[in-house]
């Protein structure tokens, strides 16, 4: 199986670290809401395929993904990133083997959407994701940006002073 290795307290693919640092938002009273979808919510497939794409895509370029299949510029500070490739393509396309695990479960369509700023010196923040393909329609969609719009307003509040 494909997946990233640590080099150093890093985590690396083929020896690249990361441009850009990953943190998820944090409520208030500690609700960590990408955390527990991700956990929760997502299939072990759909989690390593996110977690590959997010390494290979968003860590490696930010916001500058906007300019590729996987991100959108939504306004404000806030990007979407997009997923719709399934673990094999990923691994594929970076060039690496795919070989499967037993735990990894039946391909899927992957639908992910991950709502995310970048702040500081090259941080992206996760404020929030949902599975479109599950949720296609555009009521939803408005809703998750909504509440990934409130999460970084909340966020840049409370890190102003």
């Amino acid at each position: 199986m494909y997946a990233p290795s640590v080099s150093g307290g890093r985590r690396t693919v083929c020896g690249v670290d990361p441009a850009y640092r990953i943190e998820f938002y944090e409520g208030e009273q500690g609700d960590d809401p990408v955390r527990r979808w991700l956990t929760r919510e997502l299939s072990v497939r759909q989690r390593r395929a996110l977690g590959v794409a997010m390494f290979e895509y968003l860590q490696q370029y930010g916001a500058g993904v906007c300019s590729s299949e996987f991100g959108k510029a939504l306004g404000d500070g806030l990007y979407e990133f997009r997923l719709r490739h399934d673990l094999p393509e990923l691994v594929r396309r970076s060039g690496g083997e795919y070989r499967p695990s037993v735990d990894e479960g039946p391909a899927q369509k992957m639908l992910l959407r991950v709502f995310f700023a970048v702040y500081g010196d090259r941080v992206v923040l996760l404020l929030g994701g949902y599975d479109k393909a599950k949720s296609p329609g555009t009521k939803r969609q408005q809703t998750e940006i909504e509440t990934a719009r409130a999460r970084l307003r909340e966020w840049k509040l409370r890190n102003s002073g």
